[in-house]
């Protein structure tokens, strides 16, 4: 009995790894097809080639964080595992559906609190040390007031409607103070902590990194025409958008390999969180083969909605989105994939002014990431208990 459970697991851990592409493909896509540098079916076949080469060029440090820093690994039964993935693929294939882009990893995150809170109560998972907490919130507040009052400053200078950037201002200030306490080792922020941090952090890294490389440029080619600007920018944009790709597939292909290994090592056929290459190859392949299919209404909403992108721009929002994915994955943090690109996008836009921004299109996207992890919680911990009335 244990073996087919540890099997059905696998399987599942495999059919998330496909959904996850199924969704995130607007992530890696979205920029080309808006600026029309690739058709839609090459740029989905790109994205699931990189995709695929992403885990083996970035270390496994994020599988580690998914099977043992969320839940404490005294209680990570085959039976957990499997319950949580099934809340997980529940609602980004609900999320897909109605073309919602949700951050894949943070549903994985959310079903496996939300099974592990089933199973055992609170105490299985590994909540962070409330002075952290504290520390870190005090940190964030300062840096935010220090960014709201720079970004003010600036765009004042340049014209703009300064008042309506306090608000971006103080969480670009807030973002940027996180990733510099942890490559200071002023504080050690991991776990559901740092997942749940990201939440703002990685679309406010990806806001700016696209916002300042997207004024740069402007300003550098500021006399040369439109049309000569588009024909070079083409070319270099499908070389971003593969480097985002590959951001993309190794921080979020590790999801599936984290609850795979947990799963062989609460099984007893590992004896130690190695995760095995067999895991590695099918868990890229899985993530290839979501993105193939691509998940269209997501990319629409990505592509389009939320504002109108030229070739530099598409070039600057990849470029952006993967510097930061592929920062976080050096850290071993399993950010959203989404929030990053749409945070990308959204600076992209902003640098031809605040209304250039549909900004209720933001909203709306933001409130399903604010989602993502206490309903897929709740939709795996329902998942759990009907799983235990059947057949526990």
């Amino acid at each position: 009995m244990e073996i087919i459970i540890i099997a059905a697991g696998i399987f599942i851990a495999l059919a998330f790894n496909f959904v996850n592409g199924l969704n995130d493909a607007a992530n890696s896509i979205a920029t080309v097809v808006a600026t029309r540098a690739l058709s839609p079916i090459r740029a989905v076949l790109l994205a699931s080639v990189f995709n695929m080469l992403g885990p083996f060029i970035f270390s496994t440090a994020i599988a580690k964080t998914i099977g043992k820093g969320i839940v404490d690994p005294a209680f990570m039964t085959p039976h957990l595992l499997l319950t949580g993935l099934m809340g997980a693929v529940l609602w980004v294939l609900l999320s897909s559906y109605f073309g919602i882009p949700v951050s894949s990893s943070h549903a994985l995150i959310g079903g496996l609190v939300g099974a592990g809170i089933a199973a055992g109560g609170a105490a299985t998972v590994l909540w962070p040390d409330i002075a952290v907490v504290e520390t870190l919130l005090t940190f964030m507040v300062a840096g935010g007031v220090l960014g709201a009052i720079l970004y003010a400053w600036y765009h004042r200078r340049i014209g703009d409607d300064w008042k309506n950037t306090l608000g971006i201002g103080f969480l670009v200030g807030m973002s940027l103070i996180v990733p510099l306490l942890i490559m200071s080792d002023t504080l050690e922020i991991k776990g559901i902590l740092a997942v749940v941090v990201f939440i703002v952090v990685s679309p406010m890294l990806g806001f700016l990194a696209a916002y300042t490389f997207g004024m740069l440029l402007m300003h550098l080619l500021r006399s040369t025409h439109p049309a000569k600007l588009n024909r070079a920018f083409k070319p270099l944009q499908i070389v971003a958008a593969s480097f985002q790709a590959i951001g993309h597939g190794s921080n979020d292909a590790q999801n599936a390999m984290g609850v795979i290994t947990a799963m062989l090592v609460a099984g007893g056929i590992l004896s130690d969180f190695t995760v095995p290459f067999w895991v590695i190859v099918v868990s890229c392949l899985a993530i290839a083969l979501g993105t193939a299919f691509g998940g269209w209404r997501v990319v629409e909403k990505m592509a389009t909605k939320i504002t109108k992108i030229r070739p530099y721009q598409g070039f600057c929002a990849s470029t952006a989105g993967g510097g930061v994915l592929s920062m976080m994955t050096a850290f071993g943090v399993p950010v959203s994939t989404t929030h990053a690109m749409t945070g990308s996008i959204m600076g992209v836009g902003a640098t031809r002014g605040y209304s250039a921004v549909k900004w209720g299109i933001v909203r709306e996207i933001v409130a399903a990431w604010i989602l993502t992890i206490p309903a897929a919680a709740v939709v795996s911990w329902g998942c759990y208990l009907a799983y235990e009335a059947l057949l526990l």
